[in-house]
């Protein structure tokens, strides 16, 4: 069994405040999907939802087009990761993954095999209170894969992880997916976007502003230039997003087809090249600039 994850038409309001408005998108099945964007844009109140945490004033959660709500053990289904601070500081990491597994019907084998799973198996009788925000980290992606599921949520897995963590998370990651599993990461890294995602979703004063897959948006931008001042209208009547960018325009739209538009109204262009996008770049633009990605350290 494979699981989409999706919200749809989701709203949310605090007091005056709104927090999300029409936010839709799916995750699935086979991919990464990295949910991008700058603080304060929706992200977490957005995986709140999803997760089954928050409710939503309009729209909701989907599993496989059933509601959230409906579903009976979500455990099994959806792994969640939010805030791996959340574990209480006095137990250890054995009684932690144990007590979460009696909860759900897993055996205490199963919580013993997380930890070695996430290499957390010679501090399993240390408090959660004296763990580094890496080992913390790592318990809670063992706590998520505990009932077995074929989805998860992670918001920022990779934080506090050293560049071996760093690159056992992407392997673990990439293995869940390729499996089968479904994948939600939010992350300010892009970083870790660029090396283990297939799609991402950006989101921006609480809308998505972008749901595309990784290669797009790295394949099919071009910069280009021209004399002619009814380029950029010629561009924006099309469909397209045109963005200036130092006299010239960088344009989601392949070369060949600029040039293709361009030839038809009899502009001439005087540069016309394949932009290589960083999607640093491509994120800034998408959310007015709002968006500065780091990478971790």
């Amino acid at each position: 069994m494979t699981v989409e994850l999706s919200l749809r038409g989701v709203e949310k309001r605090y007091g005056r405040t709104q927090v999300l408005s029409d936010v839709s998108f799916t995750c699935p099945p086979g991919n990464i999907t990295a949910f991008c964007g700058p603080n304060g844009a929706g992200k977490s109140t957005a995986l709140r939802i999803l997760t089954g945490i928050t409710r939503a004033d309009h729209g909701g959660a989907l599993v496989n087009e059933r509601s959230l709500l409906s579903v009976r053990e979500p455990a099994r289904l959806v792994g969640v990761l939010l805030d791996a601070s959340a574990f209480h500081p006095g137990r250890t990491v054995r009684e932690t993954l144990r007590l979460s597994a009696f909860t759900i019907g897993e055996p205490k084998q199963r919580a013993d095999a997380c930890a070695e799973l996430v290499g957390l198996n010679s501090v399993a009788h240390r408090r959660v209170g004296q763990l580094s925000l890496g080992m913390r980290q790592r318990l809670g992606i063992a706590h998520a894969l505990l009932g077995r599921p074929k989805a998860l949520v992670l918001d920022e897995p990779s934080n506090g992880l050293d560049p071996n963590g760093i690159v056992w998370l992407d392997r673990l990651l990439r293995r869940f997916a390729d499996d089968g599993g479904t994948v939600l990461i939010s992350t300010h890294h892009i970083a870790a976007v660029e090396r283990t995602a297939d799609r991402l979703v950006a989101i921006s004063r609480g809308r998505i502003v972008a749901d595309t897959s990784i290669a797009d948006v790295r394949g099919t931008r071009t910069t280009v230039a021209s004399n002619d001042e009814r380029l950029r209208t010629v561009l924006v009547r099309a469909g397209h997003r045109v963005v200036p960018a130092q006299g010239r325009y960088r344009v989601d739209l392949s070369a060949p087809e600029v040039g293709r538009l361009a030839m038809e109204h009899g502009i001439p262009l005087t540069e016309l090249r394949p932009d290589d996008n960083c999607l640093d770049e491509f994120l800034a633009e998408v959310t007015d600039h709002e968006f500065a990605g780091v990478s971790p350290r």
